[in-house]
């Protein structure tokens, strides 16, 4: 992960601009249980996870980054997003983008060999992005309803398709046969690998924490639940979520033209993915956060 400096005023802006994606909608102490009905154990976990990151996971990743430099760190990352590319590649299949699928293909084996096992990116350069796909998404696609949100141990930010792809994920993992076939070796090395990857992306959300806890003005548990349940969205609907009102589809009366505008309410608790056509022209959002939550990093200050 680059650490360059980067510039407080493009931070604010990523963060200024989820808050008010987030604080679109508003609804009713009623509406809010509805749609969060595990909201006391999700708010529980999430004060877990808060405190296993400060006392854990956060001080190793700040160690992490006094022991390396910025050539290390972009390797490391580098390394973890090729392996991820295998999964991408299947998911784009199983969600019938062949054309991404051969780019996302095209990435590993490049970067593999060219790359020196996924070290350095060379298929950057050669204007082969970095895709972000994931089972969790596939299951949006086909149609699978999100299901209520979650927050769950450890990996944080959820909701059971999110968690079924989850285990979808780790089928995927060439890590995972490491460790199952590997025996006592593989295991260890499976381990370690993961340690080093989870440490690796903690420390390169580091320079965002402190604007984002600031941003959320005390309330960080909604915040985190809005801006992840819309981010998957996006992700799933490759940037056009469906039910948004376009300000420029209301007429001069202040009335929505379009015929979607009268069903807004019926539609507000609707936390499910219809299948999408399968030969959309709109191209995928290119991105290169790996993760299931999401990624208020700001962008690096150009040179």
């Amino acid at each position: 992960m680059n650490r360059r400096k980067t510039s407080n005023i493009k931070l604010l802006l990523v963060c200024f601009a989820a808050m008010a994606i987030t604080g679109c909608a508003t609804t009713t102490p009623k509406e809010a249980v509805e749609m969060d009905p595990w909201q006391g154990w999700n708010k529980g976990t999430q004060s877990f996870n808060d405190s296993f990151d400060k006392h854990i996971l956060k001080p190793v990743a700040v160690g992490y980054l006094h022991v390396t430099n910025s050539a290390v760190d972009k390797g490391v990352t580098n390394f973890f997003s090729n392996i991820n590319d295998i999964g991408v590649t299947i998911n784009d299949i199983l969600q019938l983008k062949l054309l991404q699928g051969g780019m996302d293909i095209s990435r590993f084996l490049i970067n593999t060999t060219a790359g020196v096992g996924g070290i350095f990116d060379w298929a950057n350069e050669i204007d082969l992005p970095k895709h972000n796909e994931d089972f969790g998404q596939t299951l949006g696609y086909w149609g699978v309803p999100a299901g209520p949100y979650l927050v769950l141990p450890f990996f944080g930010a959820s909701t059971p398709r999110d968690t079924v792809g989850l285990l979808g994920d780790a089928f995927l993992d060439p890590l995972t046969y490491v460790s199952i076939f590997g025996g006592l070796a593989g295991n260890i090395a499976t381990i370690g690998t993961s340690a080093l990857d989870v440490t690796d992306y903690r420390a390169g959300v580091m320079s965002s924490e402190k604007v984002v806890n600031e941003a959320t003005d005390g309330n960080r548990y909604d915040f985190i639940k809005n801006s992840y349940l819309q981010h998957r969205e996006y992700l799933i609907h490759d940037g056009n979520p469906p039910n948004e009102i376009d300000p420029l589809d209301v007429d001069e009366s202040g009335g929505d033209s379009s015929d979607d505008a009268g069903n807004g309410s019926e539609n507000k608790n609707d936390n499910s993915a219809k299948p999408m056509p399968p030969n959309s022209n709109k191209q995928p959002p290119v991105q290169n956060n790996i993760r299931h939550d999401l990624d208020l990093k700001a962008p690096d200050e150009k040179q």
